[in-house]
């Protein structure tokens, strides 16, 4: 059976679909039978994967909204090796058609229920905002993988983030969980962000990945040419560091659900 991860924060601009993107590739690399879910109407994810969103004719907007089936509107990334159920402004319009079904907040899981067994990994790109396409991914997920800048906001943001998961465990999917927190765009040259690592490390203690994701620019520039960074030049930091992060989830995820 598939882990299911929503990549979430609700500050944005944290490197949530960069996070998504290259995590992908780098689990792909690793052998992992993974699937990418863009819940964001700008469909960023679906972009940087290599897909056109302009030219589909199924999303996941048409999987939420019944009119399609996962396997049905699902793509493998010509450059990642991953399959993506994508996302294209489509999607900002299910927002308001969701309101009208039961059972609204579920209507991801019930989806990927279906293709549950063809995949090892799924991991699910969310927008910055509490909408109800995020709160379908929170009760999608076994799991939530927080990406952040280690910066005085970001610690502001992480509070909320964490009460927000608290009420989704409460009311909606008590299998959710924190799976861990990835600095992410790090700079060790600033002192800051080396004292709010340390206050991370200090107070949430294992769910802090050891991997540390670096600021790089040949990550910003990947989505321009329609692929993760991993793939556009693995020899680079940011490249590394994911497929390092990769290994690091395969061996938390064998950890906390193996037991």
């Amino acid at each position: 059976m598939a882990r299911i991860f929503v990549i979430a924060n609700q500050k944005g601009g944290v490197g949530k679909t960069t996070t998504t993107v290259n995590l992908s590739a780098a689990l792909a690399r690793h052998g992992q039978r993974t699937l990418l879910v863009d819940l964001d109407p700008q469909g960023n994810a679906t972009m940087g994967s290599g897909i056109d969103k302009r030219a589909l004719t199924r999303s996941v907007y048409h999987v939420l909204i019944g009119l399609s089936d996962v396997e049905e509107a699902s793509v493998t990334s010509p450059t990642g090796g991953y399959d993506v159920l994508p996302a294209n402004r489509d999607l900002a319009g299910a927002e308001v058609e969701l309101v009208e079904f039961e059972e609204r907040e579920t209507r991801l899981k019930d989806a990927l229920a279906q293709v549950e067994s063809r995949y090892d990994i799924i991991l699910i790109d969310c927008p910055p905002s509490l909408s109800l396409l995020t709160l379908n991914g929170f009760c999608a997920a076994h799991g939530v993988i927080i990406p952040m800048q280690c910066e005085y906001f970001a610690l502001e943001g992480l509070s909320d983030l964490v009460n927000t998961i608290k009420r989704v465990y409460a009311n909606f999917n008590t299998n959710l969980q924190v799976i861990g927190l990835l600095r992410v765009m790090f700079d060790p040259r600033i002192m800051l962000a080396q004292q709010v690592s340390a206050q991370l490390e200090q107070h949430f203690g294992a769910k802090v990945f050891r991997t540390v994701i670096p600021r790089n620019v040949r990550l910003a520039e990947a989505p321009s040419h329609g692929k993760p960074g991993v793939v556009y030049d693995p020899g680079s930091r940011g490249a590394k560091a994911y497929m390092a992060f990769g290994a690091e989830l395969i061996e938390r995820i064998d950890t906390l659900f193996t037991r």
